[in-house]
């Protein structure tokens, strides 16, 4: 088996957007363990969450793939090409989402690890656990795989219908209209509910119905490339400070989880700053050091990255290695990464990477 990708067929700037992200969403489950540290509030500013900078880049590269079929066959996308898409997607998450939950199961029923055995149901397996009502205490980090499903099932059926309609750019663009309005719609509609934090994080941020318009944002940008390259490529550097500014202003925003904005717009703005980072993302596309190397390992094993590090490390250190003391939650914070670094790793190069072969190979080479 070969070990090294093939470093000239990737954009080494939307590798640094993912590791990022996995960055971010690792450190911020790891992070119970820097309590009473120098490290404590490390990085010490506040930053956009990880799973949206996963979301506009998921947006962006799979809108990327849709927007070319599309184009190549004269604004029509037909359900052959749908389950094609279809089969190339669920061939790359769906093998090692059910091994990871098998496990969480497993870890949950022995007690190696806390849950709430009695939220666990058939609707895991269906990615429908908080397709519009919430859920907690089971698998956490499931809920952003569940709105990721069904970004890839809902935008190419409705590309089909709307696209037999209007088949053209127009067609396209009101497709994206209408899965950034809905969902908001749907936010507004189910803002005069009160709550605290933690309802309103497993309410509003961690529900299908009221995230799917994130990840269109990206689908947005990838239209930008596709049709306007020359703009997209232009404003890469102004997007760039547009974004952070965005994201900053956004971060800073005094979070009452009652307020209108924080449980409406508040996603709009985030999911907007993420967007507007893509255009100097793209613009990278190579590097000339072994950082670079390490930059794009941590990338393709980021899927790996996020499927073990809540339930399978950080859940297991909670309950089985309780930290004791700063200089122990230092030293546990460590070996937090590497475990996460090594097991990631190993599940990328002999799980996820034989599948992905083998859909290639045997199923797609045509």
């Amino acid at each position: 088996m070969n070990f090294l990708p093939d470093y000239s067929k990737r954009i080494y700037g939307l590798d640094i957007f993912r590791a990022i992200a996995i960055i971010l969403v690792v450190h911020g489950h790891g992070a119970f363990m820097l309590k009473d540290t120098p490290l404590e509030n490390f990085p010490w500013i506040r930053l956009i969450d990880g799973v949206d900078l996963f979301f506009v880049l998921s947006g962006f590269l799979i809108g990327g793939i849709l927007l070319k079929i599309i184009q190549e066959n004269n604004f029509v996308l037909s359900w052959k090409q749908v389950l094609l898409f279809w089969k190339r997607r669920w061939f790359r998450t769906l093998p090692n989402y059910y091994l990871i939950l098998i496990i969480n199961l497993v870890f949950v029923s022995t007690g190696i690890i806390k849950g709430r055995i009695d939220q666990f149901s058939y609707k895991f397996f269906l990615f429908i656990q908080n397709f519009s009502d919430p859920f907690y205490g089971f698998f956490w980090e499931s809920w952003s795989l569940t709105i990721e499903e069904w970004f890839y099932v809902l935008l190419p059926v409705l590309f089909v219908l709307i696209l037999k309609l209007f088949p053209s750019k127009k067609g396209i663009l009101f497709t994206l209209a209408l899965m950034i309005i809905f969902p908001l719609v749907y936010r507004i509609i189910n803002a005069p509910q009160k709550m605290n934090a933690f309802w309103w994080d497993v309410t509003f941020r961690k529900v299908v119905l009221m995230r799917l318009d994130t990840i269109i944002y990206g689908v947005l940008a990838a239209y930008i490339k596709f049709y306007h390259k020359q703009f997209f490529q232009k404003i890469a550097v102004s997007s760039l400070f547009f974004g952070i500014a965005i994201i900053l202003a956004t971060a800073y925003y005094p979070n009452q989880f009652n307020d209108f904005f924080t449980k409406t717009f508040f996603f709009n703005c985030t999911s907007i700053g993420a967007m507007l980072l893509l255009p100097y993302a793209d613009s990278i596309r190579s590097f000339n050091s072994n950082f670079g190397k390490i930059i794009t390992h941590i990338s393709l094993i980021s899927y790996s990255m996020y499927l073990v590090n809540l339930g399978l490390v950080a859940s297991v250190i909670t309950k089985q290695f309780p930290v004791l003391s700063p200089a122990d939650g230092l030293i546990k914070y460590s070996c937090y990464w590497i475990i996460v670094l090594a097991s990631s790793t190993l599940l990328y190069f002999f799980f996820e990477k034989p599948i992905l072969n083998l859909r290639d190979k045997k199923f797609f080479s045509k």
